[in-house]
């Protein structure tokens, strides 16, 4: 006769933000365990996109067009990712692991990098006695490069182990628990990091910036702690021929969805990311909000995006289509978009704000859609499951940074030639730039539409693989 479970361990499961995700291959304390590594990313994000980028500017006195080439240089590695995939899917060792190893590495590069960050940045200052003048510049781009690097390689290879420990009814689940811990990294680590640095100094920076650094292998080991089984291998087969990077490419895109997917996946986050460093910007100049309203912004679209995040579990553990549910991130999108530009001639702060939980809610739904859509494409050959994560990661990262970077320098020419009055009387106003960006953004968003078409029609409706009345869907799936 088997013993019935206890009611607390069924309440656990039922009610346990995402227990679903677990799977019996799979517990859930190795899966949140290994999340970990999402929230050393989300501390590194924030540190080269948010502290940093204000302290170089305002209390280091760097140019802004110094800091700007610094915060886009990480960019330059996210192309490299499908070959960072790639690698931990060929890679050989005795023990045979093929995860760790890069994950191992990239928490180095990620902790290097930050190690030497402080240091670099008051050189680059002009805080320096000894050396040229141009080591600063030098020093700084290396720290940047080496986080940068470090955060590419660290992702890729941890998604792809999720991806190897996950079961196809598991993996939507996963998913959207892994790009919570981003959000939940991205987060505490900003308020934590601002209440450490309330009180400037170059010494005090020097012990936060360390200290994450220090915080970052102590998740990142953690994190990857007995989650690769060892599996050792003969000298004979670590020196059979390694597949080619060529082939293993050619084996990946051969199906005829790959390209697709990735096109879809690079223009649909230029379209959704142009507007990363102009909304706030638009609501104090346009709608005339105070800084503490304008800041409520991100709140809002991490908002949406968690409720994107969690519809999102929902609907693929439905056997909703990854491809349809991109298509209905993408509209959110547009909608959120629309309700910006009328906000404007509207003066309307409440419309406002509901575009930008649209824009979060949509991003989010359209992230984990194609990422969920990458995690189970078909491989086959050489191609493994490293290289369609990293060649996602490559065309969302490389467009992400092209993105805040087209978008910030869009506003300002197109202002320029408006404020002229090149355009006339009626576009001779300060939300001509920003109107243009978003109404580019839209249209941008109804090709990653027409884009994605024909892999809706190829996909269809994925099976279901809840809907035995076992398999309940419950608070688990939202991520709360």
């Amino acid at each position: 006769m088997s013993k019935k479970p206890h009611p607390l361990t069924r309440l656990t499961a039922e009610y346990l933000p995402f227990a679903d995700a677990a799977s019996e291959g799979f517990p859930l304390k190795d899966l949140l365990r290994l999340s970990l590594f999402q929230v050393s990313v989300g501390m590194a994000t924030v540190m080269l996109l948010g502290t940093l980028n204000r302290v170089m500017i305002v209390e280091l006195s760097v140019p802004a067009m110094v800091v700007a080439i610094m915060v886009a240089l990480p960019v330059l590695v996210a192309p490299f990712r499908a070959l960072m995939g790639f690698k931990s899917d060929t890679y050989r060792s005795a023990i045979g692991w093929k995860r760790v190893p890069y994950m191992w590495f990239g928490s180095l590069w990620q902790m290097g990098g930050l190690a030497i960050m402080p240091f670099s940045l008051f050189i680059l200052s002009g805080d320096q006695t000894l050396g040229p003048t141009w080591a600063g510049e030098v020093l700084a781009g290396l720290a940047f490069l080496m986080t940068g690097l470090g955060m590419h390689m660290t992702q890729t290879a941890g998604l792809a182990l999720a991806s190897d420990r996950a079961t196809d009814e598991t993996r939507p689940r996963v998913v959207a628990l892994l790009y919570v811990m981003f959000l939940v990294g991205m987060g505490v680590s900003a308020l934590i990091i601002g209440w450490l640095l309330r009180d400037f100094s170059q010494l005090r920076l020097i012990r936060v910036v360390q200290g994450a650094a220090v915080v970052t292998v102590v998740l990142n080991v953690v994190a990857l702690w007995k989650q690769e089984r060892m599996r050792p291998m003969s000298k004979q087969e670590r020196a059979a021929p390694k597949p080619q990077f060529a082939d293993a490419w050619a084996d990946f895109a051969s199906g005829g969805q790959a390209g697709r997917l990735l096109a879809v996946v690079a223009i649909g986050t230029l379209g959704f990311n142009m507007q990363d460093i102009l909304l706030e910007p638009y609501g104090g100049e346009i709608l005339g909000l105070s800084v503490s309203s304008t800041t409520m912004l991100t709140g809002m679209w991490a908002a949406g995006a968690l409720v994107g995040f969690g519809l999102a579990a929902r609907w693929l553990s439905a056997g909703m289509s990854a491809y349809r549910m991109a298509s209905l991130g993408i509209l959110a999108g547009i909608v959120g978009f629309s309700a910006v530009i009328f906000a404007g001639p509207l003066v309307s702060a409440p419309v406002f704000f509901a575009g930008a939980g649209s824009i979060g809610f949509g991003g989010g739904l359209f992230a984990v859609a194609t990422l969920t859509a990458a995690m189970t494409m078909p491989v086959g050959g050489a191609a493994g499951r490293g290289l369609a994560l990293g060649a996602w990661g490559a065309a969302q990262a490389t467009a992400a940074g092209l993105a805040t970077a087209f978008g910030g320098t869009l506003r300002d020419a197109l202002n320029h030639i408006a404020l002229s009055g090149a355009l006339g009387e009626g576009l001779n106003t300060p939300a001509t730039g920003y109107a243009a960006v978003y109404n580019i953004e839209i249209a941008l968003l109804f090709l990653t539409l027409i884009v994605l078409g024909p892999l809706m029609r190829h996909r269809g409706i994925q099976p279901n693989p809840n809907r035995e009345t076992s398999a309940k869907i419950g608070l688990a799936d939202l991520p709360t």
